[in-house]
């Protein structure tokens, strides 16, 4: 008896710790996601900066999120290999360098006015938050039990929209008041060099912390699974991780466009007729929306099904839309700001789905899902191209279908087959 008791009190102790270190590891990788939702957002305040500057058209100008996000096209699969042989931790590390390298090239991209140069500059900007997204999302979901998998992500997350609801603010001071100000396209192309500068000084800061951190060394052994679904092949082998890959496609390509558009949305007389500076102050609130969805939806889904609850999220944000293009003046700013709301727990959520029961399999499943990020690329694109030729409004019938698919997945497609 008390062997037993003694052995209880020792598996009670370290279980404690444990819990200690991943709360101490989760506080440390909020940062994390925090400072990638706001270098993501600049985006949508360097597209209607750069379409001024360089005279784009709309698919021109959405080649800036064609070239981040087809980064995670190209890099989350050797990301995946990366963060298998070296772990999660050192993926971080070198996941904010290469950042902060991309972040650094925006300074040449402006002194020599060339938009290919500024492109390349976000394409290793996003090679290195593909890195940090194949490591940290996993690893939160990892720390700690899998039935609150989904909320923990979505917690995260929130920060991740923390980060995208200041970075419209700090881009409309710092860049498009500048640009405003400025004499010459030159000047008003250099608006962005400071910025980014700030930005690299940033990564590399994080970068050096996180390589002194002693964080919990999880091995993919330790990773939840269930022992009856355990796939010898591959990753690819699970189809609610190939319709959850789908279904990461369409959500972030249809956030991303909408998120996009929105200046230039906002710019339309029959919308608001706002000057570009007053008009990206709005995105705040798209983003923002989401981060309050997050911490909401971070309690909620300790109770209520994570399936059921993104099905209904993308059902409503088909109707928001469906009433934005439809309508006009503060009922569609107000329509289309409230999709962010409904996005608030969607990336989290398809994602905990996607890599429930891999196990072993964890690391090539989150890269395939990183892979799918991709549709940030190339859902823009096809908006731009109807923008061009329908208008702005009416190619927000684009995103409908995504969240359509969204619907689906969440109440079918996410189902674990044995």
């Amino acid at each position: 008896m008390t062997i037993h008791s003694s052995s209880g009190t020792i598996e009670r102790l370290a279980n404690n710790q444990a819990q200690g270190n991943y709360r101490f590891a989760l506080t440390s990788l909020t940062s994390l996601f925090f400072m990638w939702g706001f270098i993501t957002c600049l985006n949508d305040i360097l597209i209607p900066h750069l379409k001024g500057v360089f005279d784009l058209s709309y698919s021109q100008a959405m080649l800036v999120q064609f070239c981040f996000f087809g980064a995670y096209f190209l890099v989350s699969l050797p990301a995946g290999a990366i963060v298998k042989k070296l772990g999660y931790q050192k993926g971080i590390v070198i996941g904010l360098s290469i950042a902060a390298l991309g972040c650094l090239c925006f300074y040449p991209a402006a002194a020599l006015h060339s938009y290919p140069i500024f492109l390349m500059a976000l394409f290793i900007l996003a090679s290195g938050i593909t890195l940090l997204q194949v490591s940290a999302n996993p690893y939160v979901s990892i720390l700690g039990e899998a039935k609150t998998a989904s909320s923990r992500l979505t917690m995260t997350q929130a920060f991740n929209s923390l980060g995208t609801t200041i970075a419209p603010f700090f881009g409309a001071f710092l860049i498009l008041n500048h640009a405003a100000e400025s004499m010459s396209v030159h000047a008003s192309a250099e608006a962005v060099q400071l910025p980014y500068i700030y930005l690299a000084a940033m990564l590399v800061v994080l970068a050096v912390i996180f390589a002194r951190l002693k964080l919990p060394n999880i091995e993919e052994t330790d990773i939840h699974h269930n022992d009856n679904n355990i796939n010898s092949g591959s990753a690819w082998g699970y189809s609610h991780l190939v319709l959850g890959a789908i279904g990461i496609f369409v959500y972030v390509g249809a956030e991303v466009s909408i998120g996009s558009f929105l200046v230039s949305f906002f710019a339309e007389p029959s919308i608001a007729g706002l000057a570009e500076s007053e008009a990206a102050k709005y995105i705040a609130y798209y983003w923002g929306g989401a981060m309050t969805g997050r911490f909401i939806g971070a309690v909620v889904m300790q109770k209520v099904d994570a399936g059921k609850l993104l099905s209904f999220n993308a059902t409503v944000a088909c109707l928001l839309i469906l009433v934005a293009t439809l309508s006009s003046g503060s009922v569609a700013m107000i329509a289309i700001l409230g999709v962010g709301l409904c996005n608030s727990i969607m990336f989290p959520t398809i994602f905990s789905l996607a890599i429930n029961g891999l196990g072993k399999h964890t690391s090539q499943g989150s890269g395939i899902l990183c892979l799918a990020i991709v549709g940030g690329a190339i859902i823009p694109i096809f908006q731009g191209v109807l923008a061009d030729n329908i208008g702005i409004q009416h190619s927000f019938f684009l995103p409908i279908l995504c969240y359509l698919f969204i619907t689906y997945y969440g109440l079918i497609g996410s189902k674990v087959k044995n």
